[in-house]
């Protein structure tokens, strides 16, 4: 349940019309009153001899307790009181009853007597809205201070006592909601988000890996948006705004956005924050403008580079300090924005819903100090900087490799929220997880399948030899793995690290021991992906082919030696 104090207004009548109106899509359906200060307040909405203007002299009474010239000039207190979408749909008895619970923990009408007039209005089955005069009956101004965080506090105990979903509480750090008149023009425009959410997503994937602020706002141009800096007298930056092309006031001018008003993090200050000082040497418009820059990483090795990052990334949420921690969280969102932003199309809408929840999972009260995850910003970058990628090959088997890490990641980051009872960002992790779960599965099923048909075709004694290096490595988990579909494609990882001169044994415990596997739908597909990683092997295989005795190294079909044909062409074996 979410209740949402609206900013006073002067016009209580205005209001009334708009809440006994119906709607701008005629999405208010059979306007009612539910409860009132008095439980007998006039309804304009069922009582056909009531007016607007009745309800309205009614509320405004106790304005005339007080001089003209000392009455508050925002006198009107709203408050919306609404219902997930997945609750029950409440009767009006006991929208009433929440109405007069909210009123009285906000200090509205705190049931001394003398509180202030109100009136809850129902003009839809999952919410209502509450209308009350700022004045109480003894002339005073009731103390309503904080009212916004007693609404939440009572919202939760509502949710308790009428077995509503359950709303994690939130701590201040979330990114603005859009308002409902942003809603109604994203709706007019046809638009399936506000410019709001828009802008927010832009400037976010900007920020990603960007290492200095000229490279930030040449990506700000990049995406069409229209940019404005403010520039102090000694000349260095003040901040900055962004607006959407073709979003206009009244004035037919364009509406900007300062970034602090999209998300806390996005505050210039915040985003200055990020950049690594001892790199401003080779960011865009410093090295890139030499006559040699860095050369642009593939989008493979921009991916391999992204999975030794996390490696990293991990081992400091389990020891560091909380500024690290942060930080690292910080850069997660980062390197799933430049994924979401440059992975192939089948498994990009996956990436980018698990980089939408995870916004509110990279921040908390906690200040990050970012010079413990310039690495993983510099892997968000590369990402960036290789551009897209494709949905096979090498770039495919990369992509799924990195989703796996980034996975655990995630899932990291979820308990590390959870350990310091931050509990929306720690649902929030826990949500894109899921995502990263579903992207994994759509961009692993090529490579692991390749990998899969080679296990089955090997040798039976290669298969024993390699299930011993499994059994010795890791006794806890071998028959869990041996059971697994993907123990075959394990069986032709392993073959392929003892082929490449490796010890399978020694890289499966290391492997296996560097992270937790309970969270893992498949034991045998991380393994898969970490020894190849550690082994610096081709993440595809797809175009490799097994000896016969599924022992000898194999060989890319491109790299065979040309062989002449003397007589009819003959298949393979």
């Amino acid at each position: 349940m979410i209740p949402r104090i609206h900013k006073q207004g002067s016009n209580t009548l205005g209001l009334l019309h708009y809440l006994y109106s119906k709607g701008t899509h005629e999405e208010h359906v059979d306007p009612h009153l539910v409860a009132s200060f008095d439980h007998m307040a006039p309804d304009p909405g069922r009582d056909p001899a009531a007016t607007k203007k009745d309800l309205q002299h009614l509320l405004d009474q106790p304005l005339h307790l007080i001089e003209t010239d000392q009455r508050p000039t925002q006198h009107v207190w709203h408050c919306s009181v609404r219902a997930a979408p997945d609750d029950p749909i409440l009767s009006d008895e006991q929208w009433g009853d929440i109405a007069r619970r909210m009123v009285a923990a906000t200090g509205i009408d705190p049931g001394d007597g003398a509180g202030c007039r109100w009136a809850a209005v129902r003009h839809a089955d999952d919410h209502i809205h509450i209308i009350a005069t700022l004045v109480r009956e003894d002339g005073r101004r009731p103390d309503h201070h904080r009212s916004g965080k007693r609404a939440q506090a009572e919202a939760r105990l509502i949710e308790a006592d009428y077995g509503l979903h359950r709303v994690t509480p939130g701590d201040g750090t979330a990114a603005k909601r859009p308002t409902s008149a942003e809603r109604h023009k994203a709706e007019r425009q046809g638009r399936d988000r506000t410019v709001r959410e828009e802008l927010r997503e832009t400037v976010r994937r900007a920020v990603a890996g960007a290492a200095t602020e000229q490279e930030f706002f040449d990506r700000l141009k990049d995406a069409a948006l229209l940019v404005r800096t403010r520039v102090l007298p000694s000349g260095d930056l003040k901040g900055y705004t962004v607006a959407l092309p073709g979003d206009h006031n009244k004035d037919h001018e364009p509406v900007f956005y300062a970034g602090s008003t999209l998300a806390p993090d996005l505050s210039l200050p915040r985003i200055q924050a990020r950049f690594d000082t001892t790199a401003v040497a080779t960011a865009p418009g410093n090295g890139d403008h030499q006559d040699h820059p860095p050369q642009r990483p593939a989008p493979s090795a921009a991916r391999r580079t992204t999975t030794d990052a996390a490696w990293a990334a991990l081992l400091v949420l389990d020891r560091s300090d909380e500024g690290a921690a942060a930080a690292q969280i910080a850069a997660t969102g980062e390197v799933l924005d430049a994924l979401a932003k440059t992975s192939a199309l089948y498994t990009r809408q996956e990436l980018h819903e698990a980089a939408l929840a995870f916004e509110r999972a990279s921040r908390s009260h906690t200040r990050e100090e970012f010079r413990h995850s310039q690495q993983l910003r510099r892997a968000a970058r590369d990402l960036v900087r290789s551009g897209p990628a494709l949905g096979r090959g090498e770039d495919g088997a990369t992509t799924a490799m990195v989703i796996d890490m980034a996975f655990f990641l995630v899932t990291a980051a979820a308990h590390w929220h959870g350990k310091k009872q931050h509990a929306q960002q720690a649902a929030a992790a826990h949500q894109a997880a899921e995502h990263l779960r579903a992207a994994y599965r759509t961009a692993a099923g090529m490579p692991m399948g390749a990998l899969y048909q080679r296990g089955r075709r090997l040798a039976q004694p290669v298969r024993h030899k390699q299930a011993a290096h499994l059994r010795r490595a890791v006794p806890e988990l071998a028959e869990l793995v041996l059971a697994e579909p993907g123990w075959y494609a394990l069986a032709a990882t392993l073959a392929d690290v003892e082929s490449a001169g490796h010890n399978p044994a020694a890289l499966l415990t290391e492997a296996a021991e560097r992270r937790e596997l309970g969270t893992a739908e498949s034991v045998s597909d991380v393994l898969v992906w970490r020894l190849r990683r550690s082994a610096d092997m081709p993440a595809d295989t797809t175009d490799m082919w097994p000896h016969e005795n599924g022992a000898e190294p194999l060989m890319r079909s491109a790299q065979r030696p040309a062989q002449r044909r003397t007589g009819p062409r003959s298949r393979r074996p």
